[in-house]
């Protein structure tokens, strides 16, 4: 599962960082609001753990922002323990707050109750995705298109979930390799045009009408276009 982190304390971000990773997560930190407010609403996480005070935004107004486009858990941090704080938050839409300092096991603790609650959330979600005669069975991990099954791999099926959850979004190769690799996109690293080539082999040359299209200089996106 994938985890953001926001928080300007350096070393607490760093210990933070190291102690979610050794405790089996993916974690990206953010050291100032304005930029943990563009990776909250541009990348896919399972759970953001927000600090208050940031410099840029502070965490009020990220939370605000995450949630007028997200419904990702929220676990909120601060120094500032009092009462009236806690209670906007809460009110603002964080799904947990714990003041400073802490200690890792309680946080840990927060953290896996607050994504065993998002889990809940997200079993009450469609578990079939569909566009146009494109079908993708989540639970079965089924692709089919005109009631054609689709011999997909582990990867394409993965990467073909992320472009019809994302429908319609131009989808550049960082993004790509970051949230189906799970790897920072090195440039001279071919491996997501070579998947999506693969993926298009299954996806779109055994039928007329082409739904994965390539954004020259930007990247690609998964759409019905009138041809």
């Amino acid at each position: 599962m994938r985890i953001l982190v926001v928080e300007d304390e350096r070393r607490l971000g760093a210990y933070l960082r190291k102690g979610l990773t050794e405790s089996g997560y993916t974690v990206d930190v953010a050291d100032n609001g304005v930029d943990g407010a563009h990776l909250a609403s541009e990348g896919t996480y399972d759970l953001v753990v927000l600090d208050v005070m940031l410099p840029g935004k502070d965490g009020f107004e990220v939370l605000a922002d995450l949630r007028a486009q997200r419904s990702v858990p929220v676990l909120m941090l601060t120094a500032r323990d009092a009462v009236e704080d806690r209670i906007r938050g809460l009110t603002a839409g964080a799904d947990d707050y714990l003041g400073k300092p802490f200690s890792f096991g309680e946080l840990l603790a927060r953290v896996q109750a607050l994504l065993r609650r998002g889990t809940k959330r997200r079993d009450i979600e469609p578990t079939v995705l569909r566009m146009a005669d494109l079908e993708l069975d989540l639970p079965r991990r089924r692709a089919t298109r005109s009631g054609r099954t689709l011999p997909l791999t582990a990867k394409e099926f993965n990467l073909l979930v992320l472009f019809l959850r994302r429908r319609g979004e131009v989808l550049s190769r960082t993004e790509l390799a970051e949230q189906v690799w799970d790897i920072n996109f090195d440039s001279d690293t071919n491996v997501v045009d070579v998947a999506v080539r693969c993926l298009r082999i299954k996806l779109d040359d055994p039928f007329q009408r082409r739904l994965l299209h390539t954004v020259r200089g930007m990247g690609y996106v998964l759409e019905e276009r009138t041809e």
